[in-house]
C-alpha cells in the first residue's frame, strides 16, 4: 500500500497553517523514488487538527493492543513470567514497552497541540486508565528488580523522561495527575541514569535503540527543565568525553539496513546542547567536513522503505524523521550566513516528506511506532 494515495497526505502536503518551520520541496519523491506530488516550495507542512486525530487513532488504536508482543524479558524463576499487561498495566501495548511509552507521548503532545481535536476525550479517558498511581507503581517494582536493570537501556528510559516533559509542561488538571503518577518510576530511572554512565566506557554507536547521542540528548533536556544540576553535569561530561574529538564521521556508511537512527546525526543533535554555537559550528565542521557536498550528492539522502510489513526493514521510513528533525536542529545552531544552513533545510524537508509518507499505511509493523517520530519532527519537540 503507497500512502501517497491516502487522502490524509494529500491533504497533510496541501495545508497551510502556522506550525512547523520545515520546507516542502517543490517536488516530493514517492518511496519507489517517482515524483509523485508537486507542491509550491514556500509550502510548508503543518500539524492540523484533521492530522492530530488521525494519528492519535493510531496510537489510541496500539496503546491498548496487547499482541504481538515483544518482551524481552530476563526471568530469574518461572514464576515472574505473565503477560505484557500484567507486567505492564500502563505501558503493555504497541508491540513492545518503549512504543507504548513514545505513543502515551504523543497522546500527551496531540491534546496539548490540538485540545479541540475529536478524539480529545477519547484520549483523556484512555490517559487517565492508564496512567494510574497503581499502574506505574507496579510497574517502578518490576523494573527495580535487580534483573530488570538493563531493561530498556537507554532508549526506553529516554521515551519515559520525554513524556514527563510533556506533562511538565502541560497546565491542565488531568495532566497534573497523570504526572504525579509517574513520579516512583521517573526516580528510578533517573537513578539508574546516573549510576550507569559513569561506568559507560564507549558510547553506543548504533542506528537502533541503544545509540547513545539519542539517549543523552533527550535526558540533558529533562535535567535542564527541572534543574537537575548534578544530572546535567553528568550528561555534559560524558557527551564532551564520547564525542568532542570526534572528526571525519563516515557519513557514507550510513544507514544500516534496518536503522531507524543516524547515529551521526544524533551526534550532532545531541552536540548542538551542549556546546556554545560558535563552538558547534567548528565542532560540527571536523566532524563533517564535505558536509556540503554529501547534502547535494545523495550521501545524505531520503530512503525507501522496500517492504512495509517487515518490522526492521520498515525502520528505515523512521530514519527519514529521525534525520528530518536532526538537520532541522542543526541549522537552527549555526550562523544563518553559514552555507550549510539551506542546504540542512532542504534536505531536513526532503526527509521529512518521506518519512511522513509511511504513516497510516494500514500496516501494524510501521503504525505502532512511526506517529511518535513524525509527530517529534513535525512539531519541534526537543528543539
Amino acid at each position: 500500500m503507497f500512502a501517497w494515495k491516502d487522502p490524509f497526505f494529500r491533504q497533510l502536503f496541501s495545508t497551510l497553517l502556522l506550525g512547523s518551520v520545515m520546507t516542502v520541496p517543490a517536488w516530493t519523491q514517492s518511496p519507489d523514488g517517482n515524483q509523485s506530488v508537486e507542491q509550491d516550495s514556500n509550502a510548508t507542512i503543518v500539524l492540523t487538527s484533521e492530522m492530530a486525530d488521525q494519528w492519535a487513532e493510531l496510537v489510541l488504536h496500539g496503546v491498548d493492543t496487547e499482541f504481538p508482543n515483544k518482551l524481552s524479558l530476563v526471568y530469574s524463576n518461572a514464576d515472574q513470567i505473565g503477560t505484557p499487561k500484567e507486567h505492564f498495566p500502563a505501558f503493555y501495548g504497541c508491540f513492545d514497552w518503549h512504543s507504548s511509552v513514545h505513543g502515551h507521548w504523543v497522546l500527551v503532545r496531540l491534546l496539548k497541540l490540538h485540545p479541540e481535536m475529536e478524539s480529545a476525550s477519547r484520549i483523556r479517558a484512555t490517559l487517565s486508565r492508564h496512567l494510574t498511581k497503581e499502574n506505574l507503581e507496579q510497574e517502578t517494582e518490576f523494573f527495580a528488580r535487580d534483573e530488570n536493570k538493563t531493561f530498556e537501556r537507554m532508549y526506553g528510559w529516554a521515551w519515559f523522561l520525554r513524556l514527563a516533559m510533556e506533562l511538565e509542561t502541560f497546565e491542565d488538571d488531568d495532566a497534573k495527575r497523570w504526572r504525579a503518577s509517574l513520579a516512583p518510576l521517573e526516580s528510578l530511572l533517573v537513578q539508574r541514569i546516573q549510576a550507569y554512565l559513569p561506568l559507560l566506557t564507549f558510547p553506543i554507536r548504533t542506528g537502533q535503540h541503544p545509540d547513545t547521542g539519542f539517549a543523552l540528548g533527550q535526558v540533558l533536556d529533562y535535567a535542564k527543565l527541572h534543574g537537575l544540576t548534578d544530572l546535567e553535569a553528568l550528561v555534559v561530561e560524558r557527551a564532551t568525553d564520547f564525542y568532542s574529538e570526534d572528526v571525519a564521521y563516515p557519513l557514507a556508511y550510513e544507514p544500516s539496513g534496518h536503522d531507524f537512527f543516524s547515529s551521526g546525526w544524533n551526534e550532532a543533535d545531541l552536540m548542538r546542547r551542549v556546546l556554545p554555537a560558535p563552538e558547534f559550528a567548528n565542532w560540527l565542521t571536523k566532524l563533517m567536513p564535505d558536509l556540503v557536498p554529501q547534502l547535494g550528492d545523495g550521501t545524505v539522502a531520503p530512503v525507501g522503505v522496500s517492504d512495509q510489513t517487515d518490522g526492521k526493514l520498515v525502520h528505515l521510513a523512521g530514519l527519514n524523521l529521525n534525520r528530518a528533525w536532526c538537520l532541522q536542529s542543526v541549522a537552527e545552531h549555526l550562523p544563518d550566513s553559514d552555507p550549510r544552513v539551506s542546504l540542512l533545510r532542504r534536505s531536513a524537508a526532503d526527509h521529512l516528506t518521506a518519512g511522513l509518507s509511511y504513516i497510516n499505511s494500514g500496516h501494524y509493523e510501521g503504525d505502532h511506532w512511526l506517529a511518535t517520530f513524525g509527530l517529534y519532527a513535525i512539531s519541534g519537540a526537543g528543539r
